[in-house]
């Protein structure tokens, strides 16, 4: 199995995923579908698979067209989002397969959107853990409660998604991780690991290279809103429990002008 970025609009990520034995592809929210097919065409790959995060335009406004410019392409979304252009509804739990050996498990991850949709995915045997996650979990951040609540957030990073296998890489929807790691200072700014990490993302970005994929492990040490469980969080941001804490956190974010 492959994965590569193919950058969209301002701060929008697809990903194409590639079983390397068939040379059959899935994308992950092709916003901007000629850049996607170029990307297809590059890598000499046959796009079966498109698998849509969430209703919003930044991920699924590509979907139509794709439909039109690759005629029998299969359109995966939440069945709780209103997913344009989608041909197949899942649910929490559901797997899709791709080529030979690419195993996807779609998690239900709501908040940002009622009905947004994490695609956990393993070549053979479960090797290469990875994880799609849109605008649920951001390296080293979350997405807004568009459509949720604190206790939906919790469950979706803190349950769902923080039982992952460690080496699990995080691939999320934007570039927005050099604000998130200064955001993360303003809440844990003795956090040696956020510090490191800030340090090395803006290297990147420096480079024109991107910051993603993280791992489920660094999101752990770095992440606020995945950290709400830690006492000592909890006593940083003055709140006695982790829903009240990660409600505190993407408050404070919210009116951040970092």
């Amino acid at each position: 199995m492959k994965i590569f970025h193919v950058p969209c609009l301002e701060d929008n990520y697809s990903y194409l995923i590639i079983d390397e034995s068939t040379k059959e592809a899935a994308i992950v929210d092709p916003v901007e579908p000629e850049k996607v097919l170029e990307a297809a065409k590059q890598h000499g790959v046959d796009l079966k698979i498109i698998l849509t995060t969430h209703h919003h335009w930044d991920h699924a406004g590509g979907n139509e067209k794709m439909k039109e410019m690759v005629p029998g392409i299969k359109v995966y979304g939440g069945s709780l989002d209103n997913v344009k252009g989608c041909t197949d509804k899942v649910e929490n739990g559901d797997k899709i397969s791709l080529g030979a050996n690419v195993n996807i498990l779609s998690l239900h991850t709501p908040c940002h959107t009622k009905g947004h949709i994490s695609y956990y995915v393993t070549g053979k045997d479960g090797e290469d853990p990875a994880v799609f996650t849109g605008d649920t979990l951001f390296i080293a951040g979350c997405g807004k409660f568009f459509e949720g609540t604190a206790e939906q957030m919790y469950q979706s990073l803190c349950v769902t998604l923080s039982s992952l296998p460690k080496p699990t890489q995080v691939y999320c929807g934007h570039e927005y991780t050099v604000k998130n790691l200064q955001f993360a200072l303003t809440v844990e700014p003795d956090n040696i690991k956020i510090q490191q990490k800030l340090s090395w993302a803006q290297q990147q970005r420096q480079a024109g290279l991107p910051t993603i994929p993280s791992t489920i492990e660094e999101e752990m040490e770095t992440n606020p809103f995945i950290r709400v469980d830690l006492p000592e969080l909890q006593k940083l941001v003055g709140c006695h429990d982790p829903i009240e804490a990660l409600r505190e956190i993407r408050r404070r974010k919210d009116n951040w002008r970092g």
